[in-house]
C-alpha cells in the first residue's frame, strides 16, 4: 500500500474549502446584487418613485407580488434580484410593455449588463477560497 507523503494535511485542507469557499462566494454574490440593483433602479422611470424602491435583493424567496429578475439556487446561498410590490404592481408592464404601451425595459437590461462581471467575480471568489485553503 502506497501512502503519500501530507495526505492528512490535504485532507483537512480540503474538508476547510466549502465553508472558505461559502464566505467567498457570499460576497461576490451579494457584491453583483448590489451592482444590479442600483443600475435597474437608476434606469427605472421615476414618476412617483415606487418601482425604484421596490427594485432590491434578498437571500431567499422575493417578496410576494414581484418579478424576479436573477435567481441563484443553491441551498443558503440562494439569491434573488426582483422588481415590483403592492404600490408597483406595473412593474411587468414597463418592463416588456403592453399592446397599448411601448415597453422601457429597466430590469433584465442591468441583469444582462453585469451578468459578466458578477459571474468573473463569483469565479475569482472560488480561486481565493482555493487558495486561502491551500495557504492554511
Amino acid at each position: 500500500m502506497v501512502k503519500a507523503i501530507g495526505q492528512d494535511k490535504l485532507v483537512r485542507k480540503l474538508k476547510l474549502m466549502p465553508k472558505f469557499a461559502k464566505e467567498e462566494i457570499r460576497a461576490a454574490l451579494a457584491k453583483g446584487a448590489d451592482e444590479i440593483v442600483l443600475l435597474a433602479r437608476s434606469l427605472a422611470p421615476k414618476d412617483s418613485g415606487a418601482l425604484a424602491r421596490s427594485i432590491g435583493w434578498s437571500w431567499g424567496a422575493a417578496p410576494k407580488g414581484s418579478m424576479v429578475l436573477a435567481k441563484a439556487n443553491a441551498g443558503d446561498l440562494s439569491l434573488v434580484v426582483f422588481a415590483g410590490s403592492d404600490e408597483a404592481y406595473y412593474a411587468r408592464w414597463l418592463e416588456f410593455g403592453t399592446q397599448k404601451m411601448q415597453a422601457h425595459p429597466y430590469f433584465f437590461v442591468s441583469y444582462r449588463a453585469l451578468r459578466k462581471r458578477t459571474k468573473s467575480r463569483i469565479s475569482r471568489a472560488t480561486t481565493k477560497a482555493a487558495r486561502k485553503v491551500a495557504a492554511s
